[in-house]
């Protein structure tokens, strides 16, 4: 449970960390606006690095599926816009294959 804590609070830094550089480019922000995107890219790493996984790249592929249904959470919340239902049919896709790696017998 603490791991799934871990991956929604790298979600949200990834998700802060990256929009400050579309706010920037994107939407004619100012550049200062990258130092707390960076801030948070770096805390986005440090997180993933306190999830309990035996490998990298398994954390990593865990995090996907998670990082895209936080994505479309973000969509709806932040940005007022309510995900079709592709949206909904491949972030539940992405989530039974994040179910099947954190809780598949090993």
């Amino acid at each position: 449970m603490k791991s799934v804590l871990y991956f929604v609070f790298a979600a949200f830094l990834e998700i802060a960390g990256c929009f400050s550089f579309w706010a920037w480019l994107r939407q004619g922000g100012p550049i200062w606006i990258l130092f707390p995107g960076m801030v948070s890219l770096v805390l986005f790493a440090l997180c993933l690095t306190q999830v309990d996984a035996s490998f990298a790249g398994r954390a990593y592929a865990t995090y996907g599926g998670i990082y895209i249904a936080s994505s479309l959470l973000r969509l709806r919340v932040v940005e007022k816009t309510v995900p079709d239902q592709w949206d909904i049919i491949g972030a539940s896709i992405a989530i039974v294959g994040v179910l099947v790696i954190l809780l598949g017998p090993r």
